[in-house]
């Protein structure tokens, strides 16, 4: 039996987690795991109304929609930005509705991993072991997490970007694409670490680092 899903986001970022959807759809055995209601967008584009349009896939509305949505429907957060993730799911924790969890079938998860809700994994990015993943982490294509990390909630990890063993991601920071952060390394909420980037020492709460070595 399919369960109902709603994403929210209409941009690029929601679009790829509709491919995830369909994605897990294509490789489940047992017959389709999810049921598209639609997206939801505050404020969509005309552009992205209409590239929505040729997935063939309707547009609700504004989040307010959620509320009419039936008992059990899943939510899927369609939103790159960490703080702008984090700020949605605050706003939309008043429906009550359960989020899901997805993992893209190209994607690997090793064993002894927690999975916070929420939580999306693209194609081809790889997890090891005894990683911790908090809410509504996104782990991006081609992305990796080494063993014995954690990432707090709202996380992201870009394309390419990698993290090694035994690393403390504080809740919403972002990685940047082809970025890395060496082993046994901390950093801070909220910190940002710049596209191409090598991280070699801690980065403080908030701090926004680029360069190699990043600073």
């Amino acid at each position: 039996m399919s369960l109902d899903i709603v994403i929210v986001g209409c941009g690029g970022h929601g679009r790829e987690v509709l491919g995830i959807v369909r994605a897990v759809n294509a490789a489940a055995r047992g017959g389709p795991v999810w049921r598209v209601r639609g997206f939801v967008d505050d404020q969509p584009s005309e552009v992205n109304l209409k590239r929505v349009q040729r997935l063939e896939v309707p547009y609700l509305g504004g989040s307010a929609r959620l509320g009419e949505q039936p008992a059990g429907t899943h939510l899927a957060l369609g939103i790159g930005d960490p703080a702008a993730r984090r700020s949605v799911d605050q706003r939309l924790s008043a429906y009550r509705l359960p989020t899901a969890v997805l993992v893209h079938p190209d994607a690997t998860v090793g064993p002894d991993t927690v999975y916070g809700e929420g939580l999306v994994v693209f194609p081809g990015a790889r997890v090891t072991t005894n990683v911790t993943l908090g809410r509504h982490v996104h782990l991006n294509q081609n992305s990796a997490v080494a063993h014995d990390c954690a990432l707090g909630d709202h996380v992201s990890v870009n394309p390419l970007a990698a993290v090694s063993g035994d690393c403390h991601l504080g809740d919403g920071v972002l990685i940047g694409a082809g970025a890395v952060v060496l082993q046994r390394l901390r950093v801070g909420a909220g910190a940002t670490v710049g596209a191409g980037a090598c991280v070699v020492r801690d980065v403080p709460a908030g701090a926004v680092v680029k360069g190699v070595p990043a600073r």
